[in-house]
């Protein structure tokens, strides 16, 4: 057995295989900073999917139903849903596509682009991959400039700029 760290987690096996997201083990949430940075409002999406192949093109794609979003406010998830935010009833997809992405021991370093509501945003930033017997616990949290995808209501500049993002959990071989 080698003792190189990018053999660690057993790379070769991760960039040959094709691995989906589990989603009753992992989790997509948000927190963005609002009421002039004195509270945080987080959030989750319960509906998503998502896919890593190392060996594809492109190599990272997660697509999350925008109107599954949870901050335990029903008015404010309504309005999150509407035109001046994700747009859902027009736009009902969230979707990340990576341009790129190379693994190095645990870290796997990303760039691609964010989708939701009319526009499009550029995402890079390192996720942390781990083996868990057959499968795989992957971490990744980024920032995301909102203003960068239209979503500029902001009434009093009450939503601080920017929004993390994380997603955590289990990816299994994809069997598909």
């Amino acid at each position: 057995m080698s003792t190189h760290p990018a053999d660690a987690i057993g790379t070769s096996t991760i960039k040959s295989t094709r691995w989906r997201i589990d989603p009753m083990r992992s989790s997509v949430e948000f927190h963005a900073k609002g009421f002039w940075g004195i509270t945080t409002v987080k959030g989750s999406f319960s509906r998503y999917h998502g896919t890593l192949d190392l060996g594809a093109q492109p190599a990272i794609q997660l697509t999350v139903q925008g109107d599954s979003i949870d901050t335990k406010n029903r008015r404010r998830d309504a309005h999150l849903r509407s035109p001046d935010f994700f747009g859902v009833e027009a736009h009902p997809y969230i979707r990340f596509v990576s341009e790129a992405a190379v693994l190095e021991g645990e870290r796997l370093m990303v760039r691609g682009r964010l989708h939701a509501g009319r526009a499009s945003a550029p995402l890079s930033f390192e996720a942390r991959l781990r083996r868990i017997g057959g499968e795989l616990e992957i971490e990744a949290v980024t920032e995301v400039d909102h203003r960068q995808l239209g979503m500029t209501w902001n009434p009093t500049s009450m939503l601080r700029k920017p929004t993390k993002v994380m997603v955590k959990g289990r990816l299994v071989r994809d069997e598909d």
